[in-house]
């Protein structure tokens, strides 16, 4: 594994995660900020470095996530990035310390931070951005601003909104040209395009290629259209197992073709099988679907270029 590689599973692996999955809770009471203490019976582990370091102060132990599972599971370098692979995307359970909600207790909620934002418009920044640096043609977005799942970001980014199965806002991905993030102290569960009572259920990572192989499948019928937002919170499965339970449902993992998605597609493999429903597996032709789709658009532009030249 090349150390850009190694760099990047540093990055998406909270030592918090690999905790969690070998049954430590954070002791809640006994932890700061800098300094997040977990317990599994006598067992401690302290968290710094904002989640992506850690020492056991009963002993000289300590390093980064892929020192803290070899650590945890008494293996090597080689078994423990396997490990810390198949964590990628996991949302620890405990709770967070939320900067923007101590620093002003005034804030406003979830849902009012959601409402306090405008829809976006044909002209408007979060439109262009869409329309013009990810392809999305514009029926896709109507569909999408006519389910409430948009609104305007700061500086020309978008917020495309998360819904728990009551259709509350519970928190929002954010993109933009030059920003990527989730809605602070806000909850990740589904983002869902198209019709709520739909049976095929194509799961992506992001709403942004939710919205893109909507548009390369031209808004399927009968097809509901979600991203998880890259994570894989408890509320995030709670909801997934809740749609696969549906009679005749079709579980379809519709994630990035690269090693992430492969370990999420087995994810949802797993929830299939164990709710009964029929399971797929549907690969972009690039490494996203707003790759591919982009790519679409740029061949059919060249060739109608082409054809006029003629």
């Amino acid at each position: 594994m090349e150390q850009d590689e190694l760099d990047d599973l540093r990055g998406r692996v909270p030592c918090a995660a690999a905790l969690e999955e070998a049954g430590y809770a954070m002791d809640v009471k006994e932890s700061t900020r800098r300094a997040v203490k977990y317990r599994r019976g006598a067992e401690i582990v302290i968290v710094i470095h904002e989640g992506r370091g850690w020492f056991d102060p009963l002993s000289d132990a300590k390093g980064d996530v892929f020192s803290l599972v070899a650590h945890l599971n008494g293996v090597g370098f080689v078994e423990a990035k396997r490990k810390v692979s198949r964590l990628v995307g996991y949302e620890p359970r405990g709770p967070v310390f939320d900067r923007r909600s101590q620093s002003n207790p005034s804030a406003p909620d979830i849902g009012g931070r959601w409402s306090a934002r405008a829809k976006p418009w044909a002209s408007s920044a979060t439109w262009r951005y869409l329309r013009d640096e990810r392809f999305l043609p514009d029926a896709v977005i109507r569909a999408a601003r006519g389910q409430d799942l948009l609104r305007e970001g700061p500086r020309g980014s978008m917020w495309a909104a998360h819904v728990d199965d009551r259709a509350f806002v519970c928190g929002w991905e954010e993109r933009g040209p030059d920003w990527r993030g989730f809605a602070t102290g806000g909850s990740k569960v589904l983002f869902r395009l198209g019709a709520e009572e739909a049976l095929r259920l194509c799961i992506t990572e992001a709403a942004i290629d939710a919205m893109s192989l909507a548009a390369l499948e031209g808004l399927r019928q009968g097809s509901l259209y979600l991203s998880t937002g890259g994570g894989w919170s408890p509320a995030t499965v709670a909801a997934i197992r809740a749609l696969a339970a549906r009679p005749g449902a079709q579980l379809v993992a519709a994630t990035d073709a690269n090693v992430q998605g492969e370990v999420f597609a087995g994810r949802l493999r797993e929830i299939a099988k164990q709710a009964g429903c029929a399971w797929f597996r549907l690969k972009p032709a690039a490494e996203d679907w707003n790759d591919t789709l982009r790519a679409k658009m740029k061949e059919e532009k060249e060739e109608r270029e082409k054809r006029r030249a003629r």
